[in-house]
């Protein structure tokens, strides 16, 4: 299996992370909603990370729901001390498996709790507010009344550090203004740079953005490009998708999802991976194609 390097770390909160992490998403059942096909794949792959130097698990209590964060538990509590669990709060699931927006102070204040006790935790160290204007994306409107009900739980102790998800830049930008923010997770990928601006900005004031879909998502990124960068690489498109990131900035903090143990071990000989200036000018181009 191999491992992530020690020195490629960056700060996320008070803590240092590996840069390459590990998404929780898939644990889940088809759709994240449900529980896993293979109860014990998930909890195997969970071990394999953390064994192979993984120290950031991103999570939600949505997932499943309450899947993901009850497995993550009981594969690794009592859990390493270096180990950052970053979860998310804002949306709910309906019972036809759909994502609702859930950010009133009740329902917020409801998703801590949820996140704690499934976690097994009393401190929750990283807590991404989802705004959930759109639900397949950004879109415009004042953040001030979730992420204050937010910091009213961080000052309590609940929550450690505060994180911003599905966001625009002025909605970081207000966010920024009300509390400390931490980290920034939206969606980013090779064919999805709109985010490219928001990345330097954030990176300047030391602030982690993590992209949720490195590599596509639920439609898997594909691209003649990347399969020939690949090919002459000798690694896969998904290898070089996320050695692409690792690249792009140092405040990005890669989190690609699996429930396999095979697939993990191919996403985590990415971060050795890297790429020549010439295969980095040619996966450039792929956004300006799929646009």
């Amino acid at each position: 299996m191999p491992t992530i390097q020690h020195e490629d770390t960056y700060a996320l909160g008070s803590r240092r992370v590996k840069r390459l992490g590990y998404g929780a998403m898939q644990l889940a059942g088809p759709g994240v909603f449900g529980p896993p096909r293979d109860h014990d794949a998930a909890l195997a792959v969970l071990r394999a990370a953390v064994a192979s130097g993984v120290n950031h698990i991103d999570t939600s209590d949505f997932y499943g729901p309450h899947v993901t964060n009850r497995i993550i538990r009981e594969a690794l509590s009592p859990y390493p001390d270096d180990l950052v669990l970053v979860t998310k709060i804002g949306a709910r699931r309906g019972e036809d498996a759909s994502w609702i927006r859930a950010d009133s102070d009740a329902e917020l204040e409801q998703a801590v709790h949820d996140n704690l006790r499934n976690l097994g935790l009393d401190a929750l160290e990283v807590v991404n507010l989802r705004i959930m204007f759109g639900v397949h994306g950004p879109e415009e409107g004042s953040i001030a009344q979730p992420l204050a009900a937010l910091a009213r739980m961080q000052q309590r102790g609940l929550v450690r550090h505060i994180g911003l998800s599905n966001v625009t830049a002025a909605q970081v930008r207000e966010g920024r203004g009300l509390c400390d923010i931490v980290c920034v997770q939206n969606q980013y990928n090779l064919a999805h740079r709109h985010d490219d601006e928001l990345i330097d900005t954030l990176a300047a004031d030391g602030i982690a953005y993590v992209p949720y879909f490195p590599l596509g998502g639920f439609s898997p990124l594909q691209s003649a490009t990347l399969t020939d960068v690949a090919q002459r690489l000798g690694a896969t498109p998904m290898q070089v998708a996320i050695a692409w990131l690792l690249q792009r900035s140092p405040n990005i903090l890669v989190i690609p999802g699996t429930s396999s143990v095979a697939h993990l071990r191919e996403n985590l000989a990415a971060a050795a991976l890297q790429l020549p200036p010439d295969a980095v000018r040619a996966l450039d181009g792929i956004a300006g194609k799929a646009a």
